[in-house]
């Protein structure tokens, strides 16, 4: 056993993208799949907020991460990422602090600005102003959450001691994630005591994990995430045809607001299942290959908590349950994180 695989965390992620079936149905499935992944030991629930499309049928995550408090005893949960330029920072905050309590203490934070403009336009927010707000909103929340009353002066936001009736259940504040995809990014992330997730080759993901340690991580252990698509299965051949189906179908539901609106996409963005493949986005194959292949992909990247996206596109849900339940077996020594 690697020194990995020893140490290794597995968390979930969602994109929560259209999968053809009815929306209550496929949220049911979801829920199903949280329940397992809290029963299996998983670290952690992140899901994603996208608007206007159907990569992402959940638009409030904080709304759907409340069912899942409730129907789990163990697993954290928090979107990944919650958008402040779509709203406002005390807003934020207050919703935070709701989900922690609903939680029993459970709540991860993941916040960030937002990647798709084309979905932020729908909302009159510019690329440029994203950013801006996202400054502010992140320094009123962090002030926010020392309690007390909040004061802040800013382009965008001005507060005149606002009275905070409410305050986190974990003190002094939930655990914090930033995604980050540049050493610089990830240094911001470091100096704020926040974990980090990632998404790319490995060997690209190991320049921004080195820039985030060698910084002074105020914040204790971190966690230093790294996201894959994952199916495994008995049958190499079956897990291939799966997630080769699944893949094209999430494809889709990513370049709908691209073709929408006549903008090329991410020229990062593999093509087809075997770029995907490729490009370590996609591992696939049966439970003894996806191990190898992810633990050196977590080794090369310096990463030791990995997100897991076993629901993407239309994989069936007792193909994500299968998966889950293969991680948990091959890369959680113990029976546990």
């Amino acid at each position: 056993m690697t020194n990995v695989s020893r140490r290794i965390r597995l968390g979930i992620f969602y994109h929560l993208d259209e999968d053809g079936l009815d929306l209550s149905q496929q949220y049911n499935d979801r829920l199903v799949l949280a329940e397992a992944c809290d029963r299996l030991g998983y670290h952690a629930y992140h899901l994603a907020e996208h608007h206007c499309t159907p990569h992402g049928r959940s638009p409030s995550p904080n709304v759907f991460l409340s069912s899942v408090a409730q129907r789990t005893k163990q697993l954290r949960i928090g979107p990944m990422v919650m958008l402040l330029s779509l709203q406002h920072p005390l807003r934020a905050y207050e919703e935070a602090c709701m989900l922690d309590h609903l939680s029993g203490g459970r709540l991860e934070l993941g916040i960030g600005w937002g990647s798709l403009p084309i979905e932020l336009g729908y909302f009159g927010v510019s690329a440029e102003s994203a950013r801006e707000l996202y400054s502010e909103g992140m320094e009123i929340l962090t002030r926010a959450m020392r309690g007390g009353t909040l004061s802040y002066e800013g382009q965008h936001y001005r507060l005149h001691e606002v009275p905070l009736a409410i305050t986190p259940y974990q003190r002094p504040h939930p655990p914090t994630w930033i995604p980050v995809s540049q050493p610089g990014s990830a240094r911001a992330a470091a100096e704020i005591g926040a974990n980090i997730a990632s998404i790319g080759p490995a060997s690209m993901v190991r320049k921004s994990t080195d820039a985030y340690r060698a910084c002074n991580w105020r914040g204790g252990a971190p966690l230093v995430g790294l996201l894959r698509m994952i199916v495994a299965d008995t049958s190499e051949a079956h897990a291939y045809s799966l997630a080769a189906a699944a893949y094209d179908r999430w494809l889709t539901s990513f370049r709908v607001l691209y073709d929408l609106s006549g903008v090329p996409a991410p020229p990062n963005l593999p093509p087809t299942f075997e770029a995907a493949i490729e490009s370590e986005l996609c591992v696939v194959g049966t439970a003894a290959s996806v191990r190898s292949v992810l633990i050196d992909h977590l080794e090369q990247a310096g990463a030791n908590y990995l997100l897991c996206q076993v629901a993407f596109g239309d994989l069936p849900l007792v193909a994500a349950l299968n998966t889950a339940t293969i991680l948990r077996s091959e890369l959680m020594a113990g029976g546990g994180p």
